[in-house]
């Protein structure tokens, strides 16, 4: 039985990182794709757990190798994301979610376009630019940076399957889960699933 993938895009800001770490304690079944990233860690990161952290001469070898499925510079940093990772994991029966940007998610789609594609909104630009604020963590000059990239990044909402609007966080979640709950229950999950019940009924 193949697994699912799972694509969820979101601007920076809009609870995507805690809705996922909540889905992922809701919902053992699925398991995060670790990226690789030039980015630095954030207080309190691992190395290998949330991301692959690596320096960019080492991520430029593997986008020259074709080791990504995926990959992309965001606000000046890279991040990638494993081809034959996935494609095993996926092979092997694991639902497997990609937390990555619509830049990403376009790559990851021309490989696998059975992924479903969840984009999370901000209930308004205003509450955006308040759970960034409430960071204190970034300058001036990269909350507006942030703020200018979400517009773009929200203008290819379109594009993805769900759309979850993130006002109130234990309502996200349900809907998150909702969508997984979904896509397992469609004809050809169910049919590798129960293939013994669908061979007598059938």
């Amino acid at each position: 039985m193949l697994g699912h993938l799972y694509i969820v895009v979101a601007p920076s800001g809009a609870g995507k990182t805690t809705l996922v770490r909540l889905l992922l304690e809701n919902d053992p079944g699925i398991r995060v794709s670790i990226s690789h990233t030039t980015r630095q860690p954030r207080a309190g990161e691992r190395n290998g757990i949330e991301y692959h952290f690596t320096d960019q001469p080492t991520f430029q070898k593997k986008i020259d190798n074709g080791d990504f499925i995926e990959w992309a510079e965001v606000h000046g940093n890279f991040y990638g994301t494993s081809r034959s990772g996935i494609a095993a994991a996926i092979e092997a029966g694991q639902d497997v979610l990609l937390e990555i940007d619509w830049q990403g998610a376009k790559q990851v789609r021309t490989l696998f376009p059975q992924a479903i594609g969840v984009f999370i909104l901000p209930p308004s630009m205003a509450e955006l630019e308040t759970r960034l604020r409430k960071r204190a963590t970034d300058s001036e000059q990269t909350i507006a940076r942030r703020m200018a990239a979400a517009r773009e990044e929200m203008r290819h909402v379109a594009e993805f399957d769900y759309v979850i609007i993130n006002d109130h966080l234990p309502r996200a979640l349900n809907d998150v889960l909702a969508v997984v709950q979904a896509s397992r229950l469609r004809y050809d999950s169910q049919r590798q699933r129960h293939s013994i019940l669908f061979s007598t009924l059938l």
